[in-house]
């Protein structure tokens, strides 16, 4: 399993550390990462946490999707490998 988690929905005011401070409560955080536009730099309103562990991982999922941050309800779930896009040429 990845330990990768996709966490979805997150208010745009929310930012890497306190992403990585509400997963710390599940384990080792290893990195964390907010989505943003490349032109603007504002959140995107997703982002990545890579957890330690699977059991880490899991733990978290179970903890935290649904749960409300920035008053929005967030989505957790294990990170899906982007797709690899086709070649045109």
């Amino acid at each position: 399993m990845n330990n990768k988690l996709f966490v979805g929905n997150l208010a745009y005011s929310v930012d890497d550390a306190t992403l990585r401070d509400l997963f710390k409560q599940f384990g080792d955080v290893v990195s964390c990462n907010i989505a943003t536009d490349r032109e603007s730099g504002r959140s995107r309103g997703f982002g990545f946490v890579d957890m330690q562990s699977q059991q880490e991982a899991e733990s978290a999922i179970k903890g935290l999707n649904g749960t409300t941050l920035g008053g929005r309800q967030i989505s957790v779930s294990i990170s899906q490998p982007r797709p690899k896009a086709s070649s045109r040429y």
